[in-house]
């Protein structure tokens, strides 16, 4: 192994990401304003707040409901909350006697305009490993006990699929507004290992 092959093996992946981007914009490849776009959108635009609006929606308004249950894609789209990783949603609703949960079990596909980016313990192998076969567990040690009697479905995300839990309302909250609504989701509770906080 040659001295340039050590300190590449020895570079982090930041290091690795600069050089590769010092290479692309010096052929030119990269257009004008591409890392400032992608990274307002990353920051900025992708973000759980948006789920939160999907979900206080369909929450108090049935019709809306409805086209999130038949086409996530479309009711996502109505809020502009589209683009990388935001095609082929699919809301999961939750029931009385059903909990979903969202995993990527090969990676860390997430629906990223909706839910933001994941949370570095929804990226380990750990979670991703056990969850698929101890969901009940995982919710469990995460602070979530359900009834005995609630099925725990989890769901691997694919390039082909992005899910979004869509929870129970929780009860008592008849009286808020859909802006207040939204301050008891989080992006936990969009994957489905937490439920909505308490009004």
């Amino acid at each position: 192994m040659n001295n340039l092959d050590k300190k590449e093996c020895n570079s982090s992946p930041g290091e690795r990401a600069r050089a590769l981007f010092n290479v692309l914009n010096n052929k030119g490849l990269i257009p004008e304003g591409f890392v400032e776009g992608i990274t307002d959108l990353m920051e900025n635009k992708w973000d759980p707040k948006n789920g939160a609006k999907v979900v206080a929606k369909a929450w108090t308004d049935p019709e809306y409901r409805t086209l999130l249950l038949k086409d996530g894609t479309a009711a996502c789209e109505m809020f502009g909350f589209t683009g990388p990783q935001g095609e082929y949603i699919v809301a999961l609703e939750d029931t009385p006697n059903l909990k979903n949960v969202i995993v990527c079990s090969l990676c860390s596909c997430t629906n990223w305009p909706v839910l933001g980016l994941p949370p570095e313990w929804y990226k380990s192998f750990e979670f991703r490993a056990r969850l698929v076969r101890e969901g009940r567990t995982v919710l469990k040690e995460l602070g979530t006990d359900l009834p005995q009697d609630m099925v725990v479905k989890v769901w691997d995300t694919s390039a082909e699929t992005r899910y979004l839990v869509l929870p129970m309302r929780p009860a008592g909250t008849e009286h808020l507004t859909e802006e207040e609504l939204q301050k008891l989701v989080t992006k936990d509770v969009l994957i489905g290992v937490s439920l909505p906080l308490a009004p």
